[in-house]
């Protein structure tokens, strides 16, 4: 049972009253993404009595609401009009809200074939650390004004505003999906997706366990069978991915820390201590390690990409160069200048 409420006023109010106190606040929906990033000290404003669709338009394509809405709810209700959202966002918890959605920024395993949580927000309403509730973007693709600063709260982890309302672009689910299994060593699978990504191959996810490579295939019937046949190995359940999108697979279970890698595509193998997990057709690859930090990221830095550490309590995300550094300042001190909103769950300056 679905239980709408507008509690954006009392929100605004919570922001106000922090503002004159300069009491710090700490945003979260479910908390389900607690372990991502540092500990925030300072109130709890809780967005999830702000829920509800606002409006859904399944022959536009766009769906509107509240940050507190649960995801279960939108994609629910995505499902009876045969549609989704292809960004697949990984809950990671249960009560998992579409405000936490878009401050994490977080995507499934179909992200590098059909785009990140960023990619689908058109437009969001955000309480800004002046006390003011504004609205960014619209409601179509066309309208870009504000378009940006919508696209930059996505993954701000609530450093920059509390979100109170979303729109994203949705769209229709695939005809056909199948899933594959194909056993073949790491060097063997990294090879076929580089050979796979030049050809016009239905694949919507692509992972490596250590054993056998993993393949998604979607679209129309006809293209799906016909790769299906080309391939061979073994078809699996789908569930496959939705157990490696919410992090439990047996690899997750492994109690050292766990890293996530971000690389660019076709990168060789990574000689880290620990166990890896292929993900995104290699570009995203998830590592089980209790090596020292600096060796992790100086390692992934030397091929050109950069390492998150989950449930670190400092220094969880990579570390800034210079020019970043200043930009993350700068919009902080513009959007947040009294530093209310969830300071530090990135950086200190932020």
């Amino acid at each position: 049972m679905r239980h709408d409420h507008d509690a954006s006023s009392a929100l605004l109010e919570q922001v106000n009253y922090a503002l004159y106190k300069r009491t710090p606040l700490r945003i979260q929906g479910s908390n389900s993404k607690a372990m991502l990033g540092c500990p925030v000290s300072g109130e709890v404003l809780d967005t999830r009595s702000h829920r509800g669709i606002v409006s859904y338009d399944p022959t536009e394509l766009v769906l509107t609401a509240r940050a507190g809405t649960p995801l279960v709810e939108i994609e629910a209700a995505l499902e009876c009009a045969g549609q989704m959202l292809p960004c697949e966002p990984p809950h990671l918890g249960v009560g998992a809200t579409v405000g936490g959605m878009v401050a994490a920024g977080l995507s499934g395993p179909r992200r590098p074939w059909a785009g990140a949580v960023r990619d689908y927000v058109l437009g969001t309403r955000v309480i800004t650390g002046h006390g003011k509730l504004l609205r960014f973007g619209g409601e179509v693709m066309k309208n870009v004004a504000g378009y940006d600063l919508s696209r930059l709260l996505t993954g701000s982890f609530g450093c920059l505003g509390v979100l109170t309302e979303v729109s994203l672009k949705v769209l229709p689910k695939p005809r056909r999906c199948a899933s594959l299994r194909l056993e073949m060593n790491v060097h063997q699978a990294l090879e076929k997706l580089a050979e796979w990504g030049q050809q016009p191959t239905p694949i919507s996810a692509a992972s490596y366990d250590g054993e056998a490579l993993y393949l998604r295939l979607e679209g129309g019937e006809g293209s799906v069978e016909s790769t299906s046949l080309h391939l061979g190995g073994e078809e699996i359940d789908s569930d496959y991915w939705l157990e490696l999108r919410e992090q439990r697979l047996n690899f997750f279970t492994d109690p050292a820390p766990l890293w996530r890698l971000s690389l660019p595509n076709n990168t060789r193998p990574l000689a880290l201590p620990g166990k890896q997990l292929i993900d995104w057709g290699g570009a995203q690859r998830w590592l089980k390690s209790d090596a020292d930090a600096a060796l992790i990221r100086r390692s992934v830095a030397e091929v050109g990409g950069h390492a998150t550490c989950y449930g670190a309590d400092e220094n969880p995300f990579p570390p800034l160069a210079a020019p970043l550094r200043l930009c993350h300042h700068n919009l902080k001190k513009q959007l947040d200048p009294q530093r209310i909103f969830n300071p530090g769950r990135m950086y200190a300056e932020v």
